[in-house]
C-alpha cells in the first residue's frame, strides 16, 4: 500500500497531524510526503522519507491520497489527483469538515480500518467548464468538485445572466451572479446562499442565483446529464471561481458547463454517512427536546 500524504495549508494543527501520520504507518507501507511540510519535518525523519511535488501528476502506483486540513484541502487536492481515479481520505484539522471522513483524533483507527478494507467509496461528481476562450487561464485543469460560481467584479450592477439547458432558454437571471453546483458543493456556498442540500450519490446539478433581484427566483435541480450555457450581458469582465481558484474573464466569452467524464473517488467508513454529517455538522435536531438525537 502506497500513500500520498497531501497538506494545502501549513498551520500547525495540519503539520502535526501529518507528522503523527508519518509516526503511526508501519514501515509495511510506502508513504511519500508532499513537498511542502518537508522543513518542518527533523532532519533524521527526513532521511527514511520520499517526497513529491503537488504540482506535477501523482504517480501511478499511489494507492490513496490523505488530505490533511478541511474541506478546502480536498477541493484544492483534486488537482493532485485529477483523473487518476485514487480515492482520497480527508483528514479533518480544521472547523466544519463536511467532506473530510475522518477527525484527527481518530486518524489511528481509520489508518486500521484501511489496512483492513473496512472501508467503501463515493464516487463525486466533478463539473467541467469552459469560457469558450483559447487563453483561459484555468485551461490545465478546468474541473470543480464543489462549484463554478459566476459573480460581479468590480461594479455593483446586477449582472444580465441568460442561462441554457441543453440548447433551450431557461432564464435570464438579474443577479450578483450564479451559483452551479455538484451535489458535493450543496453544503458549501451554494447552501450558504439558500440551496437545497442534496446527497452526494445524487446524479444531478444545482443551479442557484446569487442575491436575485426578483424574489420568485429559487435554485434548480437538473440532471447532471444536462449541458448548461450561460451568456452575460455586455463586456466587463467578471469573476469565475472554480471551487477555490479565482479567475477573471471577459464577459463576452460564453460559459459551458457540464458533467465530467471522471469522478473524484472519496473514502467512508462504514460508522459514517451523509445524514449523520448532517446531524453533527449542521446541528440538525440539536433540541434538548429531541431524546434520539444521538441515534
Amino acid at each position: 500500500m502506497k500513500i500520498a500524504l497531501y497538506i494545502a495549508f501549513q498551520n500547525k494543527s495540519s503539520i502535526d497531524c501529518c507528522i503523527e501520520i508519518i509516526n503511526l504507518i508501519s514501515d509495511n507501507n510506502q508513504l511519500v510526503v508532499d513537498s511542502k511540510i518537508k522543513n518542518e519535518i527533523d532532519e533524521k525523519t527526513c532521511e527514511k522519507l520520499v517526497f513529491f511535488d503537488s504540482n506535477e501528476r501523482i504517480d501511478s502506483d499511489i494507492d490513496f491520497v490523505f488530505a490533511v486540513g478541511g474541506d478546502g484541502t480536498i477541493l484544492r487536492s483534486i488537482t493532485y489527483v485529477k483523473d487518476s481515479n485514487v480515492p482520497i481520505l480527508g483528514v479533518n484539522t480544521g472547523r466544519l469538515g463536511f467532506l473530510t471522513s475522518v477527525q484527527k483524533e481518530s486518524i489511528n483507527d481509520a489508518i486500521s480500518h484501511i489496512k483492513n478494507n473496512k472501508f467503501s467509496i463515493i464516487n463525486r461528481t466533478i463539473l467541467k467548464v469552459n469560457s469558450g476562450s483559447s487563453n483561459n487561464s484555468f485551461a490545465d485543469y478546468p474541473y470543480a468538485l464543489n462549484e463554478v460560481t459566476i459573480q460581479r467584479k468590480d461594479t455593483t450592477s446586477l449582472l444580465n445572466i441568460s442561462c441554457q439547458i441543453n440548447d433551450k432558454y431557461l432564464t435570464n437571471y438579474w443577479s450578483d451572479g450564479l451559483i452551479v453546483s455538484t451535489p458535493t458543493g450543496s453544503t458549501g456556498y451554494s447552501l450558504s446562499n439558500g440551496g437545497s442540500i442534496v446527497s452526494p450519490e445524487s446524479n444531478v446539478i444545482l443551479l442557484n442565483p446569487i442575491a436575485p433581484h426578483n424574489i420568485n427566483m429559487r435554485s434548480l435541480v437538473i440532471p447532471d446529464n444536462s449541458n448548461i450555457k450561460i451568456d452575460i450581458e455586455g463586456d466587463n469582465e467578471i469573476n469565475l471561481s472554480v471551487d477555490s481558484r479565482m479567475y477573471s474573464i471577459s464577459s463576452s466569452n460564453q460559459i459551458e458547463i457540464s458533467k465530467a467524464d471522471f469522478t473524484i473517488k472519496t473514502i467512508k467508513f462504514d460508522d459514517d454517512n451523509f445524514y449523520k454529517r448532517l446531524r453533527e455538522k449542521l446541528f440538525w435536531g440539536q433540541d434538548m427536546r429531541n431524546k434520539n438525537i444521538n441515534n
